[in-house]
């Protein structure tokens, strides 16, 4: 019998935060995932984060919708994009406007959003961060700009193979990344982004992107 897709662990996580959900990666390695924090409210780091989005905003890989939700009451225009179902569903259940879809289908409005949102480690959404950078950057109206979330200094930025587990269950194989301060130059680079800024915040780091 083949092994439960990610997804699904992710989701039933999402729906039962008192079950650890665990992530593995191949060489032993493994962390408990935050669902706690995803599901609760924002942080100043969040904040921070947030004051330098210009609207309209789209999330990438929303999650329960946090940040989606914080921006509609400051009055900006947000959307979420998201490929779990749990997390869309937790997401508009929490008043904030989302989808389920992923984003390298079709996206509502592109190439009209102000500013693109890839927060929570989502910058390592299928292993390989330029060509994600390159699609979500081919989103954004003219000047737009794009906000990542980067592993902490001394991280080893690269493509890895992770797992999820979740009350005994393990999930099947799927393709991740991890990219550093040090580690986005290249990366960005590669797709002809040019890094703006880079900074920390109460112990976590970002660095907002544009068109060069």
């Amino acid at each position: 019998m083949s092994p439960p897709a990610a997804l699904d662990l992710y989701d039933s996580g999402l729906e039962d935060v008192d079950t650890p959900l665990l992530a593995h990666d191949e060489h032993g390695r493994s962390w408990s995932l935050p669902l706690a924090a995803w599901l609760g409210p924002l942080t100043a780091a969040d904040d921070d984060v947030l004051d330098r989005a210009v609207a309209p905003v789209l999330d990438v890989g929303c999650g329960p919708g946090r940040h989606v939700l914080a921006l509609a009451r400051r009055g900006q225009l947000a959307l979420g994009v998201d490929v779990s179902p749990a997390a869309v569903r937790v997401a508009r259940g929490r008043g904030a406007a989302a989808i389920e879809a992923s984003v390298f289908a079709d996206v509502p409005g592109a190439g009209t959003w102000g500013s693109a949102l890839l927060l929570d480690g989502n910058i390592g959404i299928g292993g390989r961060p330029s060509v994600l950078l390159a699609r979500v950057a081919s989103l954004l109206a003219p000047g737009g700009r794009l906000i990542v979330e980067l592993a902490p200094p001394g991280a080893t930025s690269g493509a890895q193979r992770l797992r999820l587990e979740s009350g005994g269950t393990v999930s099947g194989w799927f393709d991740w990344a991890t990219v550093t301060p040090d580690g986005l130059p290249r990366a960005a680079a590669a797709v002809g982004l040019r890094i703006d800024e880079r900074w920390e915040v109460y112990g976590r780091w970002f660095a907002c992107l544009s068109a060069c």
